[in-house]
């Protein structure tokens, strides 16, 4: 009889030690950030069942087949708790893909490159701070690529939301009743800009005289007339101890005000489910959260890859699902042979509706793939999880200076104690003429200061 090195408990017996022992090493077989380095095919740093959705069911489900109410169970392992509902019970189903082995199609390049140049460099300072070791803010890519503790991963994912140097989004946001009806469809634009850790945009990696900011963000509505206008600013200290400063336009009153700081757990507009605190599961300062702990490793299901609809003239997506076939998106997932799940709980938030947020990781980028939160009495309340892409299909493209544009094409936002959803999706163009577009040099003043935020909304 042959007997296999690595058989199918292999990795699960990996994982479970190094939880038990409190280790994170990233990769089964071999190191994963040295294979990246060196090519960045990882397929000699998971073993087969880990790397093929079908040696992982022992052939019960296989690439090319959708995931649905009828199949969930031999995939349930591999999902979040919402997720798994939704599929379960609400008609939600996902396409299986292979599994992505080169890694540079996974995040921006730039921001590739620039972890591996600058691995090793980062620390935290006193106050908890990413800083190099000397001193100064971040200079760019991802401070810590094979973190050791929990706080690392979330770092990570608050230093660089987009990962690079500047993003505009045009959005289409859907928010669908628990009847499936359409309640409120908006269109919207997202600006954001790095002033450190710069690795694209001159002068990098810092903007003179913007040292003390992580982010200049903004979002603003054109569509439908009643909220057109309305703008929002937010303002990041580099300091994590500090709450970004929140500005916002109402037509209605034709001034800019200040919000609340720490108001950052409810919607912006009617009818979303979608917080401030939500972006990129990670959308306040990460100091204003502690109790980071490390609660689970393994493989998970994530539409990481393959997502774009090219074909599309807006690059817009369709839907099934719910009681009118419209609370969903159509996705592509593919296994992520190693997920690192993270909790995190509000301690700067003292009247937070949630208690804590479960976040899953791609251990191969460190980006999210999906989150739960729970609310004050520890109970299931939102959810959190989305589709990325490199913004190519074979018959097009879209740049992103000379490499494909990688992005998120599509979110979800759910609140399953309401059972009202909110779909996102990033579209080519929206009413106004406004078009995605990345690391333009003007952002900063066409829609990232108070006058801005002002002009728009006139």
């Amino acid at each position: 009889m042959h007997i296999r090195k690595y058989d199918f408990d292999y990795s699960r017996r990996h994982f479970l030690d190094q939880m038990r022992r409190g280790v994170l090493a990233t990769g089964v077989l071999a190191p994963l950030w040295p294979t990246i380095a060196r090519g960045g095919d990882i397929s000699g740093v998971y073993p087969d069942e880990l790397m093929s959705i079908e040696a992982y069911t022992k052939g019960k489900i296989h690439t090319g087949d959708i995931i649905d109410a009828g199949n969930v169970e031999h995939v349930k392992d591999l999902l979040d708790p919402i997720r798994y509902h939704q599929i379960a019970q609400m008609g939600r189903r996902l396409e299986i893909i292979d599994t992505t082995r080169e890694a540079m199609k996974l995040s921006p390049w730039e921001y590739v490159e620039a972890t591996l140049r600058n691995q090793g460099q980062a620390v935290f300072d006193a106050d908890g701070n990413v800083t190099t070791r000397e001193g100064k803010p971040w200079i760019g890519g991802n401070p810590f690529p094979d973190p050791k503790t929990a706080i690392e991963i979330f770092a990570g994912i608050t230093l660089t939301w987009g990962r690079r140097d500047a993003s505009f989004y045009a959005i289409k946001e859907y928010d669908i009743g628990p009847q499936g009806e359409v309640e409120y469809l908006y269109e919207l634009c997202w600006a954001e800009l790095a002033p450190v850790g710069r690795t694209v945009l001159e002068p990098k990696p810092y903007w003179p005289g913007h040292e003390d900011k992580l982010r200049y963000q903004s979002v603003f509505f054109v569509k439908p007339n009643d909220v057109k206008g309305t703008s929002f600013l937010n303002i990041w200290p580099y300091d994590q101890r500090q709450f970004p400063d929140l500005f916002g336009y109402i037509p209605a009153f034709k001034r800019v005000r200040r919000f609340p700081t720490n108001q950052r757990f409810e919607p912006l507009i009617p009818g979303s489910s979608l917080y401030l605190s939500d972006a990129w599961t990670a959308g306040d300062p990460f100091l204003t959260w502690g109790n980071y702990a490390i609660v689970g490793r393994g493989p998970t299901l994530a539409a990481i890859s393959r997502n774009w609809n090219g074909t599309h003239e807006n690059w817009e997506h369709t839907t099934h699902g719910g009681p009118q076939g419209n609370t969903f998106w159509d996705m592509k997932v593919e296994l992520v042979p190693e997920a690192i799940v993270v909790d995190a709980e509000p301690v700067g938030f003292p009247k937070a509706p949630i208690s804590k947020k479960r976040v899953w990781f791609d251990a191969r980028t460190l980006a999210p793939l999906a989150m739960v939160s729970f609310d004050r009495r520890g109970e299931i309340f939102r959810s959190f999880d989305g589709a990325g892409s490199l913004y190519t299909d074979g018959a097009n493209t879209v740049y992103d200076g000379a490499h494909p544009y990688a992005s998120w094409t599509r979110v979800h936002a759910h609140n399953v104690q309401t059972n009202r959803m909110t779909r996102l999706e990033q579209v080519k163009r929206i009413s106004g003429g406004y078009e995605m577009s990345a690391n333009a040099p003007d952002l900063y003043d066409r829609f990232l200061t108070e006058s801005a935020i002002r002009r728009l909304g006139n």
